[in-house]
């Protein structure tokens, strides 16, 4: 039976793992993929864009592994850091403002995530 167990906290750590792939992957492309010029959108939607998205970046393995929400948050900061210095390079702005966004996110994302959790392993 508790080989049964170790071996679903696997697979279930595995599809988190999995999910933050994806998830990282959708961001890196709504965030490097050059957009057409146009009117300026509603004032602030990109930096909640940006707080939403690296706040769900964040949260499957922080939910999964509570202990880890510091180091997620951290390696939130860092890919959306990476994201900030490849984007003039594909004709985007950078931003200090985005990143902080970011960082923000990730971190909030994290730490419910693991809150979450803690109360799901104490339940049972």
């Amino acid at each position: 039976m508790r080989m049964n167990a170790a071996r679903s906290s696997k697979v279930v750590m595995a599809y988190a793992v999995s999910a933050t792939v994806a998830l990282g992957l959708a961001i890196a492309l709504a965030t490097l993929v050059p957009h057409a010029p146009g009117p300026a959108g509603v004032p602030g939607l990109d930096k909640l864009a940006h707080f939403v998205a690296f706040a769900v970046l964040a949260a499957p393995v922080s939910w999964r592994a509570p202990h880890l929400w510091r180091t997620v948050a951290l390696a939130g900061l860092a890919y959306g850091g990476v994201i900030e210095i490849v984007q003039p390079l594909t004709g985007r702005d950078a931003s200090w403002g985005d990143l902080l966004a970011d960082g923000a996110g990730a971190t909030t994302g994290a730490l419910i995530a693991a809150q979450f959790g803690k109360r799901r392993r104490d339940m049972g």
